[in-house]
């Protein structure tokens, strides 16, 4: 146990950590979750900006989350009660509690609670998707009644179908020419199709004719 806790701090972080136990329903996302609290709580004083930043320590780094300092550990995969984090949120005491009380920016009850489950969970780290490199999903199955002829079309159109199967939902009836024109039509000019248009696009045979109509 790190050094320098008061027995009430002790108590309440033993309280924090029992409560926090994960159940297996439980999952506290690091992007969803966690990265919000540490962007609006802590980025101020531990970002990216080095001429507002505290004690030399980014939190919005890897690194710098999961560093060693002299007294521990920020964080600690597994283990709350021996992450700095853990206990620098949990303390009373008004020159140790983060975020400092004037910054104006206390965390709740509920952000305490997501951090500290997060790290029980074991601190589950990831980057912003944006730095991801790119991976082709495997195509779901949809063999279900909720097919309907020549639907789903293409592979988006499967990850539709499962999450309309999950909900208990149906997709619509696939839409007659003229309707599919009339909502193309007005949703890239704002303006109804042209008879001539019409005219044209029901007429057309070709396998391709509304990407043909969509490019036009």
């Amino acid at each position: 146990m790190l050094k320098g806790l008061t027995s009430c701090s002790l108590l309440l972080s033993a309280l924090v950590v029992q409560s926090a136990e994960p159940k297996p329903t439980d999952t506290s996302d690091f992007i969803k979750d966690i990265q919000p609290i540490l962007s609006g709580k802590c980025f101020q004083c531990h970002g990216p900006d080095e001429n507002s930043r505290k004690a030399h320590l980014r939190l919005d780094q890897k690194d710098g989350l999961f560093s060693t300092r002299k007294k521990g550990s920020v964080i600690t995969p597994g283990e709350p009660s021996e992450s700095l984090m853990f206990h620098r949120i949990m303390t009373k005491d008004p020159d140790e509690i983060m975020p400092p009380p004037e910054t104006k920016k206390p965390l709740t009850n509920e952000e305490k609670q997501l951090i500290a489950e997060w790290i029980q969970s074991g601190a589950d780290w990831s980057g912003h998707w944006a730095f991801k490199t790119p991976e082709t999903p495997q195509i779901p199955e949809t063999q279900t009644q909720l097919q309907l002829e020549g639907w789903p079309a293409n592979a988006i159109d499967h990850f539709i179908l499962r999450r309309l199967a999950s909900n208990n939902l149906r997709p619509s009836e696939l839409a007659d020419r003229a309707t599919l024109i009339r909502r193309v039509t007005f949703d890239l000019t704002g303006l109804p199709p042209t008879p001539e248009d019409v005219s044209q696009f029901l007429n057309d045979p070709a396998p391709n004719a509304y990407e043909k109509l969509v490019d036009r």
